[in-house]
């Protein structure tokens, strides 16, 4: 088994954001423009808020990589969460979503959201297996979406 770490963000680094996401939400979905938005901008879009972005990293490559977008003051958004199809099924998934929710706990974050779709089982299931719930959700957040989940991490919120 080789060694996945999971690293902060690295400007060099900002290809492969874009890559992986662009890769899985084109071969589902279509990309929308706050898509477009993210994958150029990470920095302004999710980072100079707040937001942390991690990556999986497998024998010095990157394979992955998920990020936490700032909602408001109290609640994150995992959101971005891609692995290199070539990386697919060796556990780095489950270990960015581990390490994102961690991250929000260092953070003091009160509560995790994130959306998704119902044909993206693996995702699904790895968001299940971590404790995320599924709650309604709100119309007009994103085209693709058709599920939203949270995880309390506060027990005051």
């Amino acid at each position: 088994m080789k060694t996945i770490s999971i690293e902060n963000y690295r400007p060099e680094w900002k290809p492969y954001f874009e890559k992986f996401n662009r890769a899985w939400i084109e071969k589902y979905f279509v990309l929308e423009d706050i898509d477009k938005y993210v994958l150029s901008n990470p920095e302004e879009a999710i980072l100079n808020d707040g937001g942390e972005i991690l990556f999986a990293v497998c024998e010095g490559k990157v394979i992955g990589t998920v990020a936490l977008k700032k909602v408001d003051t109290d609640t994150m958004e995992l959101t971005k969460m891609a692995v290199d199809e070539n990386y697919q099924g060796n556990g780095a998934g489950k270990m960015l979503c581990q390490a994102a929710i961690n991250k929000a706990k260092d953070l003091s974050v009160k509560r995790l959201v994130l959306y998704t779709q119902t044909a993206l089982k693996p995702a699904l299931g790895i968001y299940r297996e971590l404790g995320f719930i599924e709650v309604p959700i709100e119309q007009g957040k994103y085209k693709r979406a058709d599920t939203k989940m949270e995880m309390i991490l506060n027990d005051n919120y």
